[in-house]
């Protein structure tokens, strides 16, 4: 055994080393197996998880949406609606150059053409109006809902994730959320006077020198609207529809001189603050801006449409202004009738770079 030992210990300390490495390596070969393996069901589970969450978000964005079809926003149609049929009645104008034309003794020639002069802008402003007005009432309103359901689900996402209830402080009460969602009718109760004189004053100075006599086209009819939008869009600051949607409140201010100083004591900001807050940050974005800008040139697009084919062909060749006046007041109940109905609203709704505005403004979310 000794000779043997001696001939062959070199071979045994070499084959217990070779064993002794091979059994090392397939220990850490084993352990980084099972750390790759529990590494991909760790993986696995928070892919589910990121698929689950972004279901549950996808289907709260669309119920969000839904909310804004058929609960704020028809309400807030149906008063923008009466608003304007009582603030811009053209039923006055029309009855008293009825009477002239049954009694022609009644109106001279120089009254009888500033009626028809009156009618002529007061039917342009109540169209162009009834057309802004729907358009950013719809966007501001959509931006209430997903700047609200954005926060009611970070609430709900942090109250389950968190092992003791919410501090109440941190939640959005309900007198908040129906405060900000109610705000939407500011444009109706109190932006409608100022938009009215400002739609008023930019009808006169597009339609001043056009004739009851002369002839409107498609193309006249898009040119006149668009110029009207133009000069109205034109007065007064870069975001020029702040002011009809939203009240000047100096909190806003507050909020943005204590950021920007640094001074984080904003205790007397309350939830309905910040939603405000935040909502005109979003109107005053350059990428609303945009998305204004496109869904009223397409709106523009869809009326002069309609109004063609109301007009049976007959504004493709050209028609006389005042027999064009009549379409101009008959389409007004179309661009207010209920979301359910409206044509426009839905169009504005399915605008590709309209889709991709609220669907990136719903899920700009904040760390949880």
């Amino acid at each position: 055994m000794w000779k043997f030992w001696s001939r062959h210990k070199r071979k045994v300390y070499v084959a217990l080393g070779v064993l002794g490495s091979g059994y090392l390596l397939y220990k850490l070969y084993d352990a980084h197996r099972r750390r790759l393996s529990d590494l991909e069901r760790e993986l696995a589970g928070e892919r589910e998880n990121d698929v689950l969450i972004k279901a549950q978000m996808q289907a709260h964005f669309e119920n969000i949406q839904g909310i804004a079809d058929t609960t704020t926003l028809p309400h807030a149609m149906v008063y923008l609606s009466s608003r304007v049929a009582k603030e811009l009645d053209l039923l006055h104008l029309t009855e008293k150059l009825m009477k002239g034309k049954g009694q022609p003794n009644n109106l001279t020639s120089l009254e009888k053409l500033a009626l028809w002069d009156e009618l002529k802008i007061l039917s342009f402003t109540r169209m162009v109006l009834s057309l802004w007005a729907m358009t950013l009432l719809s966007l501001y309103i959509r931006v209430q809902v997903n700047i609200l359901g954005r926060h009611l689900y970070i609430d709900t996402a942090r109250g389950l994730g968190s092992s003791h209830l919410l501090d109440e402080a941190d939640l959005i009460g309900r007198n908040d959320q129906q405060q900000f969602l109610a705000s939407a009718d500011f444009l109706s109760d109190h932006g409608m006077t100022n938009l009215i004189s400002n739609m008023h004053a930019a009808a006169t100075e597009v339609l001043k020198g056009k004739q009851l006599r002369d002839f409107f086209n498609t193309t006249i009819l898009h040119e006149t609207i668009v110029q009207i939008l133009d000069k109205l869009m034109s007065k007064g600051s870069p975001h020029r529809w702040l002011d009809y949607l939203m009240p000047e409140d100096a909190r806003f201010y507050k909020f943005v001189t204590s950021s920007s100083s640094g001074n984080s004591d904003l205790s007397d900001i309350t939830k309905f603050d910040q939603l405000m807050i935040e909502t005109r940050a979003v109107l005053s974005s350059a990428e609303f801006g945009d998305v204004v800008d496109l869904s009223l040139k397409t709106v523009v697009d869809l009326l002069v449409e309609d109004i063609k084919v109301q007009c049976e062909g007959n504004l493709l060749s050209g028609m006389p202004l005042a027999k064009l006046l009549p379409r101009v007041a008959q389409i007004n109940p179309l661009l207010l009738e209920e979301p359910s109905k409206n044509r426009y609203i839905q169009i504005i709704r399915n605008i590709p770079e309209v889709e991709l505005f609220f669907t990136l403004l719903y899920s700009n979310t904040p760390t949880l």
